[in-house]
Parts: structure tokens; sequence; C-alpha cells
């Protein structure tokens, strides 16, 4: 299930070149020191995904036929200019290394520097990165660079907040991802310290809610799953939702009188709501304390950034959050070629 990187050989190539870029930028820019130190999250592995032409396919929708009709009317083509990354928010910064993809699919020439890497806390008012080079092509990059970066940045931002607040279980996303962006929005997990559930219907058997109804219940769905992957010769782990404490006890007696390549047990919506906003977790704390580490355990629904410690305190290993992914606030970050006017504006509008 968490496989390593395998997209291509040059796109690697690639990125281990991005992680090299961490210098220390100018004194007029920032007096921190970053270390050179390449640490780069790598994107979780997907055996179809074309991430280089899920870049080319968002400049392509921006330029369309025509490319961009603003920039050739306004900048002469040859112009050369300077423009730095801008946290408008507090946060994780996350996407530097597909910007850097970005730029090197709009214009290899570009030359791009970064005062953080992926996974460092950004606050508001710091410029953490410059692009220089012709000034066309880095216009035409920006907003697609950005929109990575903010979407990216923000689930990042959220992930970190919540592994902080689940610890010592993990988080997970699921499969509420945007369309399109699977991988990238499960690697701004990665970077923002989750860990990736399946990637997709393929890398793993997940055994939901109506697979049992269709199947005839939970004991005849595990055995289905199991002679399958059997007759089909096929390693992978496999989950079960159980929603009930019965449930769980059914998986556990079949799992004691039956070879099974069952691996993790998901507990659905045991964590039950109070009316004054507070969660009971007895139920899920019970069915943890029945499989006794057996197999892994996951708890999912009414996870929430005010949840989530309650949900780790309980022993489950794992707790899953689709919100991660799918009501995910972008963090606010600019690309300005006059950053003095930029910081005027922002400190104007008391965003920094």
């Amino acid at each position: 299930m968490f496989g390593i990187f395998s997209i291509s050989p040059s796109i690697s190539a690639h990125l281990f070149t991005a992680s090299r870029r961490m210098i220390t930028m100018s004194a007029r820019t920032t007096n921190l020191q970053v270390s050179l130190e390449p640490m780069l999250v790598k994107p979780p592995s997907h055996p179809t995904y074309d991430l280089k032409g899920v870049i080319k396919l968002a400049l392509a929708e921006d330029a369309g036929d025509r490319g961009d009709v603003t920039c050739m009317a306004t900048i002469p083509i040859d112009m050369e200019v300077e423009a730095h990354f801008l946290a408008k928010e507090d946060g994780i910064i996350a996407g530097i290394t597909l910007a850097e993809m970005v730029f090197n699919e709009v214009d290899p020439l570009l030359k791009v520097e970064w005062l953080k890497k992926d996974g460092d806390y950004v606050h508001k008012g710091l410029q953490f990165g410059k692009v220089h080079g012709r000034a066309h092509n880095i216009v035409v990059a920006e907003r697609v660079v950005l929109n990575f970066m903010q979407r990216m940045s923000g689930i990042a931002t959220l992930t970190k907040t919540m592994s902080d607040a689940a610890h010592p279980a993990y988080i997970l996303e699921t499969r509420k991802t945007a369309p399109g962006l699977r991988l990238v929005d499960k690697w701004a997990v990665l970077i923002g310290g989750g860990r990736n559930h399946r990637m997709g219907l393929f890398d793993m058997v997940l055994i939901k809610d109506n697979h049992i109804s269709i199947a005839g219940g939970v004991t005849a769905s595990l055995r289905s799953v199991d002679l399958y992957l059997q007759q089909n010769n096929l390693q992978m782990g496999v989950e079960i939702e159980t929603r009930t404490l019965e449930e769980v006890n059914e998986v556990l007696k079949y799992a004691s009188q039956t070879k099974t390549s069952l691996s993790r047990i998901m507990l659905d919506n045991m964590v039950v709501p109070q009316p004054n906003g507070d969660v009971d977790v007895s139920m899920l704390k019970e069915a943890v304390e029945l499989i006794n580490g057996r197999f892994e355990t996951e708890a999912s629904g009414n996870v929430t950034l005010e949840t989530a410690h309650k949900i780790g305190q309980t022993g489950v290993m794992y707790i899953s959050s689709g919100a991660l992914t799918h009501s995910v606030k972008a963090l606010d970050i600019s690309l300005k070629i006059d950053t003095e006017l930029a910081l005027q504006v922002v400190r104007r509008t008391r965003r920094a």
C-alpha cells in the first residue's frame, strides 16, 4: 500500500535535482540559514498516473488555443524579471517540487531558488522562494504553480495539525480526492506528516458495507475475498468495514477458524457525537480491546480536529479522514514581482 515512487526515471531525476536547490537566499530577502541537505518527500506510487501529463493538462486549459494574450500584449518577449513567493498565511508549505516541474515544463531556463522545502512551516509575510527568467514564461506558469501549491499546502497544513492531535495514532486520507488529482492530493498528505490509505480500487481490498450486503454478510464476503486472492495468486492488504461490535466479533471468529488474508479492521462510526459537542469513544475503545492487536485497526467517521486527540487515545492504530482532501482550505500564497508593494497590500488588509 505504501509503494516507492515509480512514475518515471526522468521525473525522478528532476525531483532529485529540485531537492538540491535548497540555498541561502540574499540578505535582502531573509537572514535565515537554509539546509543544503536534500529532504524530499516523494509522491506515492501509482502504476498508470502520468504526473507530467497532469501538469501539461493544467497548462493547456489555461492557454487554450491562443496562449496568454495579456502577456503577449503587455510584456516584451525577451524581458527578464525576478518574482518572489510570498506566504500570506501561516502553514505547512507543499508543492515546491511540483512547482519546479511546472516551471521546467514552461521554460527549462527559468532559475528557481527556495528558502524552504516541502513540509516546512512558513509564516505570513515570509518570502520563501524566487524564480528568475523570462517574464512572459513566469507569468504563464504562475497560476498553475500557485493552484497546485495552494491546494497541496492546505492539505499538508490540515494533515499536520490532525496528525499532531491524533498521536500516537496515524492519520490517513481517503479516496475523496479531487478528480484527476489523486496522486497530488495524497502526496500533500505525506508532506504534512500523514500516511496514505489505498491509492485506488486496485491496490488493496476494502470490503465496505455495500460489498457485505451484496455478498451475503461479513463471513461470506471475507470467504469470497480469500478465495479470489488465492485463485488469482494475489497478495495485498485486505480490510473490512465493521459497524457494530457484533460484526467485529464475527470477523474475529472467522479469522480464528480460517486462514485469511485479512490485515485490518475498520471501525466505522464507533465515535458517537454527544449533545454537548463531545464524543463518546467507549464503543471504539471496546472494539480495539476485542481485536487486541491481532489485526491493524482503523477508526473512521466523526473525525475532526476537535475529536482526533480523543480518538487517538483509544489505542486505534489509524484514523482516516476524508476532510483532509475533500474539504481542504487552500493556503494563501502569491508570486509577486513588486514585493514591496505586495507586502504593503498584505499589511493593509491585515494578512501579515
